[in-house]
């Protein structure tokens, strides 16, 4: 395992996060709450989906019925700070901008996928999503090699962006399948599976720019 990989979990950061810091503020157990927090970040580093795993497994204890994927593809387009680059460079927020507006257009796929014609049309703002952070990527590396951790985190960024690759042209095979069998639910896992892809690259272009 890359220890430079960032851990990307829109279930840790998107839910189990917020509760740690609600926690925080009303002054529990603050040691405690840390410690989870570190435990949770860790586990979710070495098994990647484990924060995802425990969720679903809360929900059924609880007996509550809930499509889990679809909930986090809907929380997809919601700001985690953890995926928010700050520095002041204009590559590093062209990506910001773009990845963003990426998570957003598939985040709104549960709301547009039973009408064809929207979905269609979101098929392909999000096909130009993925090409405009490809090349916002691909921007910043060019421009900015001389950067202290750029060198550093290079193997991890190329990785990452095959990663990304292959992640996109996997979500654009299960969109075919999907217009054959309807299985929507293949398509909200393929779309969380490239937002956590587009948040593993966000955090560490963040972690350069720090």
């Amino acid at each position: 395992m890359d220890d430079k990989g960032a851990v990307a979990s829109l279930a840790l950061h998107a839910v189990i996060e917020p509760i740690f810091k609600d926690l925080e503020l009303e002054d529990r157990n603050i040691a405690a709450v840390q410690t989870l927090r570190s435990a949770f970040t860790k586990a979710e580093k070495c098994h990647p989906g484990l924060s995802q795993q425990f969720l679903g497994g809360v929900l059924d204890a609880e007996g509550v019925v809930l499509n889990l994927h679809e909930v986090l593809l809907r929380l997809a387009g919601s700001e985690c700070p953890e995926y928010v680059i700050s520095a002041d460079i204009v590559e590093f927020q062209l990506l910001q901008k773009k990845a963003t507006t990426l998570k957003i257009k598939l985040s709104h796929i549960p709301d547009q996928i039973q009408d064809r014609s929207e979905f269609l049309q979101t098929i392909r703002d999000i096909a130009s999503a993925i090409k405009e952070v490809l090349d916002a990527v691909n921007e910043l590396s060019q421009n900015h090699q001389d950067l202290p951790r750029m060198s550093e985190y290079k193997k991890t960024l190329d990785n990452q962006k095959r990663v990304f690759v292959r992640s996109s042209r996997s979500f654009s095979d299960t969109l075919k399948k999907y217009f054959k069998d309807g299985r929507a639910e293949h398509v909200y896992i393929s779309a969380n599976r490239l937002i956590n892809h587009t948040n593993t690259l966000l955090a560490t272009y963040k972690s350069i720019s720090s």
